[in-house]
């Protein structure tokens, strides 16, 4: 079968955009006076619960029992996850976050080629807009033909719930696609859908268990700036193009 979508995962595959969630949570505490602190150890292990609410709520359950007691606790990470978002968004709209190297070149080369082209992630559908539009400008957004984020699944990565929403709405079989993830939870997700995986590792997820990809790469490469091969065959390649693409697809 021709591939004729491509999916991408966002936070750690589209951009290196943990470290500012991890910034925007640590200010968004400190506006609710919480002495909560995640650092870069601690946030690493916290990433393997996927959802910003769901993250909270986890290391709430670990270290401030006190704070989940609270009669109005749902509604107070809510808030909390609100504020959070906005200092999110802020803080990348500063022009600092760039794509990782590959994305845009493959994203524009799928376009040309008549590719349809979504994304497929558990973060909120404002951190997808905020990014795309920070990173492609203002038509970013609509670059893709289906955003698939937190509030299209009932269960997060690495349950296969928000790629199976993206299928749906490209209206497309999983042997028509390949999909970019980071992390474990990705890869598993997009896997449970059936749907072939390129994982490029992040600065947070290099420790992962990514055995049911069908390549592993530092990132995709572009021309002048090759990438490295964790496990695959570029076949003679400096960069992953659609050629390639179709080649690992088979």
């Amino acid at each position: 079968m021709s591939l004729s979508a491509l999916i991408f995962d966002v936070d750690g595959t589209l951009a290196e955009t943990e470290q500012w969630h991890r910034q925007a949570f640590n200010l968004a505490f400190m506006d609710m006076d919480l002495d909560w602190i995640w650092d870069h150890a601690l946030y690493l292990e916290l990433l393997s619960v996927t959802g910003g609410k769901e993250r909270m709520r986890h290391y709430a359950s670990l270290h401030d029992r006190d704070f989940l007691a609270n009669p109005d606790i749902g509604q107070r990470i809510v808030s909390l996850h609100r504020n959070k978002t906005n200092h999110y968004a802020r803080l990348i709209s500063s022009g600092e976050v760039k794509l990782r190297p590959g994305i845009e070149r493959l994203i524009n080369e799928a376009k040309d080629n008549q590719l349809k082209l979504a994304i497929s992630t558990t973060t909120t559908r404002d951190n997808v807009v905020n990014l795309l539009t920070a990173t492609l400008g203002k038509n970013g957004p609509t670059m893709f033909d289906a955003i698939s984020a937190a509030d299209s699944a009932e269960h997060k990565k690495p349950a296969p719930d928000v790629y199976f929403d993206t299928l749906r709405k490209l209206k497309i079989r999983p042997d028509q696609c390949l999909t970019f993830e980071d992390s474990q939870n990705g890869l598993l997700s997009a896997r449970r859908a059936n749907i072939d995986t390129v994982v490029t590792l992040s600065d947070f997820t290099s420790c992962h268990d990514h055995m049911d990809a069908i390549a592993v790469l530092k990132n995709l490469g572009d021309p002048g700036l090759p990438c490295e091969v964790v496990r695959g065959d570029l076949d003679g390649r400096e960069f992953v193009d659609l050629e390639l693409l179709r080649q690992w697809r088979g």
